[in-house]
Formats: structure tokens, C-alpha cells, sequence
């Protein structure tokens, strides 16, 4: 959409100061019309005195809305002194003033451009040709007088191209001051909106990093609180059916609860470091997981009842700190899912694979039959770590039975030391009871 063109309106305090301009311009040309009628400065050819004041109102009141019609004023302003100097009315130095104040205004408030240009080429050129011509009658007056020819290099000429000289000063100044004046106020609206939009552009950029940061907020609180408090609510269930005939079987899952519950309130205590902190950053926040940690994930699950395998496939490498957080958490939310949903008998099995240039993690549990995903807080915070990370996740029903997981990011390029990292082709942790191998083979079946 193009940018509106550049128009001047005056304010209200522009336009007092120019009623103000003009009183004083009248009184001074009442006070110039005097003295100049005394001084006889046209001798015996000079005007009646009350046509001075005549010439003093109309030469100075178009000043008072000079900014309003600077154009009309313009052309009244030369064409009344165009008849004063004619009628050698006795006053000279007012209407001088006038006269480029008025030509300055056309050039600095005469929002027609094309017209602001006409009026003052017209009146220069129109006031330079009248000059020329009583200039070379008056010369070829006192070449009569002197019975002389008027010689391009006689001092009545050299005189005369001392006043076309000046002349051409007084209207050139008027004209390149008012051009300036135009263009500065220009620069300045240009600025002023500029500042506006970078105004308007900051709040809604502020407003964009509180929303960001909501939502960042909400999905660590439900990350960390729904993953705890799954495991909690899991192994209370379980040490409610053993409460009776397995103390010991109670004291450990007792014990689970307790583990869980400090965890919870760890990473709730690092979460809130990390938000009272400028810029984000703890010495021990959440930053400090890595893909590693992920091992600790399976161990929990397995605890909490759900039979989890764990492997890695690949070389593992150097992974950013923030892509390791995002994945971590995705893994934790996958298991945190299965656990609640996929039912009393259902395996999940945990897959970390490090291919050229990304990294996937992959979470495939088998249970209850999924027929429609309903998405939910925990699926909308998996698809924003991931898009975070700049990668993509794809969360699909297994069709018989169960879900899967698997997000992948890609990695920069980076040039380790094969001879310092210990090659890992997989690696699986054993379960208490079922085995997940099921779920991985029947994983491998379904496209």
C-alpha cells in the first residue's frame, strides 16, 4: 500500500503567531511610511502620505493567514507591491519584508507542490522582467541627461547589476529557505512516523514475548507436574493393592513416591529459578539435561509399572542444549501419555537414534486401540519443542493398538574425535516383568 503524500496543516499556535507577525508587520510599516514621507525618499514624484496607509493594511494583513492560503497571499503581497513602487507610494522597507516572508511561505506550506512552484517561478520572473525594463528606461534617462550613449560599462549600469545582483539574493532566499523548510518538515513526519511504527512494533513485540513466555511457563509446569505426578498417582495405586500382604513391596513403592515427589519439587524449584533470573539462565537449570538423562525416564517408567525398553542406535553426537531439553521432555510427556492411557498391560520401548545430521527419539507403546486423537496440552507442547528445535514430530495411532512417538531434528554439521566417543549400537534396559520386545517387533510390522 503506498504511503499517503506529504501534506503541512498548521497547528493553532502556528496560526496566532502569524495574526501576531502581521500586527507587528502593520506597525511597522505605519512607522516606515512615516518616516519615509519625511525623508522625501521620491522627492517630488512621491505618492500621497494616506497611500502609504492604504499600502501598509494590504501589503501586511494577508500575513495573518498567510499559512492558510500562503498562494493568494503570495500573489496579493507582489501585486500590491508591484503598484506601490509604481505609484512611488513611501514606503519601501516593510513591503521588502513582506514580500519575501510571503514568497517563503509558498515554498514551506503551499502543499500543492506543482502549483507552490508556479507561483513563485511566475512572481520571480514577472518582478525580474519589470525591473530590467524601469532599470534600462532610467538608464537611458540619464544617458539623455549626460548626453552620453549608455555604455555597457557606465556607472548607472554597473549600478544596476548591483541591484539585479541583490535581487537575485532576496528571491533566491526566499526560495531555497522555504524549500528547506518544506523538506525538513518532511524529514520530520517521516521520522515521527517512523518512531511511531517502532513504537507500535516494540509493544506488540513485547506483547508477542509475554504470550511466549505464558506459554513457554505453562508447558514446563505441565511437563514437569504431569510426569511426577503420573508416576506418583501410578505406584500409589500399586502400594494401595500390596498395603496388606507385602509391607516391604510398600515400603519400596513408597519409597518411589517419596523420589518422585522430591524430583517434582526439584525441577519446579529449577523452573523458578530460571524465571526470577535475567535472561533465563540458572547454573543449574533445566539447560543441564541431556539425551543421557532420558535413561533415568525408562527407569522411572519401569518403576511406576510401565515395562520400558531403552536403546540407541548410531553414533552419538554433540547435541545443543536446547534440542536435548526439548527431547527429553517430549520422551517424558510420550510415557507419561502411555501410562495413563495405554492401559494395565501395555510395553513401551524408547529409541534414540543419531543418523548424519539429526537426531530422532522415538517412544512406541502398545495397549489400548486408539481410534481418534484428541489433542491435548501434552500433544500441543510436543509439536511447539519440536518445532522449537527446528525439526518435526509425528504422533500416530498404532493400528493395533497403542501410539507412537518420533520426533526428528536436524543437527549442524560438527567434526568430532571418532577415537573419544564409545561407538553404541544398542543398549536396552531390563524390565521387572513383561518384556517390551512385542511392541518393537510389532513396531517394525506396521508401516
Amino acid at each position: 500500500m503506498p504511503a499517503a503524500p506529504f501534506t503541512r496543516t498548521p497547528t493553532a499556535r502556528e496560526l496566532r503567531s502569524d495574526l501576531i507577525l502581521a500586527a507587528v508587520m502593520f506597525a511597522g510599516a505605519i512607522l516606515s511610511a512615516a518616516l519615509s514621507t519625511i525623508a522625501e525618499m521620491y522627492g517630488d514624484e512621491q505618492a500621497e502620505p494616506w497611500t502609504a496607509l492604504v499600502y501598509a493594511v494590504v501589503v501586511t494583513a494577508p500575513l495573518a493567514v498567510r499559512r492558510r492560503w500562503p498562494g493568494i497571499v503570495a500573489i496579493v503581497v507582489a501585486l500590491a507591491y508591484f503598484v506601490a513602487i509604481s505609484l512611488r507610494v513611501p514606503e519601501i522597507y516593510v513591503g521588502n519584508i513582506a514580500m519575501f516572508v510571503s514568497l517563503y511561505t509558498v515554498g514551506a506550506w503551499m502543499n500543492d507542490r506543482r502549483r507552490a512552484l508556479i507561483v513563485r517561478v511566475g512572481i520571480i520572473l514577472g518582478m525580474f522582467a519589470w525591473l530590467i525594463i524601469v532599470m534600462y528606461g532610467e538608464a537611458i534617462a540619464e544617458a539623455d541627461k549626460a548626453e552620453v550613449a549608455a555604455g555597457a560599462f557606465s556607472p548607472y549600469v554597473a549600478f544596476m547589476m548591483i541591484q539585479i545582483l541583490l535581487n537575485a539574493l532576496y528571491f533566491g532566499g526566499a526560495y531555497y529557505f522555504g524549500e528547506r523548510s518544506w523538506h525538513a518538515a518532511q524529514s520530520r513526519e517521516v521520522l515521527e512516523q517512523r518512531t511511531v511504527e517502532l513504537e507500535r512494533e516494540r509493544e506488540v513485540t513485547a506483547a508477542q514475548a509475554v504470550a511466549l513466555d505464558r506459554v513457554r511457563i505453562a508447558r514446563e509446569l505441565h511437563d514437569v507436574v504431569a510426569h511426577h505426578v503420573s508416576v506418583m498417582g501410578v505406584q500409589a495405586g500399586a502400594a494401595r493393592l500390596v498395603l496388606d500382604r507385602d509391607p516391604e513391596a510398600t515400603r519400596r513403592i513408597l519409597t518411589g513416591i517419596e523420589g518422585s515427589a522430591r524430583d517434582a519439587i526439584h525441577e519446579l524449584r529449577q523452573l523458578l529459578e530460571t524465571l526470577r533470573t535475567p535472561g533465563g539462565e540458572t547454573a543449574d537449570g533445566a539447560s543441564t539435561l541431556t539425551l543421557d538423562d532420558i535413561r533415568d525416564l525408562v527407569d522411572a517408567s519401569n518403576e511406576a509399572g510401565l515395562p520400558t525398553a531403552y536403546s540407541v542406535i548410531g553414533e552419538p553426537v554433540h547435541v545443543p542444549s536446547l534440542v536435548a531439553v526439548n527431547l527429553y521432555r517430549i520422551v517424558q510427556e510420550a510415557l507419561t501419555n502411555a501410562r495413563r492411557h495405554a492401559g494395565a498391560d501395555a510395553t513401551a520401548d524408547v529409541r534414540v537414534r543419531f543418523a548424519a545430521g539429526s537426531v530422532e527419539v522415538e517412544v512406541v507403546n502398545t495397549g489400548r486401540v486408539v481410534t481418534a486423537v484428541r489433542p491435548g496440552l501434552g500433544q500441543l507442547g510436543m509439536r511447539e519443542r519440536a518445532i522449537a528445535s527446528g525439526g518435526t514430530i509425528d504422533l500416530t495411532p498404532r493400528p493395533l493398538g497403542g501410539f507412537r512417538v518420533r520426533a526428528t531434528v536436524p543437527l549442524p554439521d560438527t567434526d568430532t574425535d571418532a577415537a573419544t566417543r564409545e561407538r553404541t549400537t544398542a543398549s536396552t534396559t531390563p524390565t521387572p516383568s513383561t518384556s517390551p520386545a512385542p511392541a518393537a517387533a510389532a513396531e517394525r510390522g506396521t508401516p
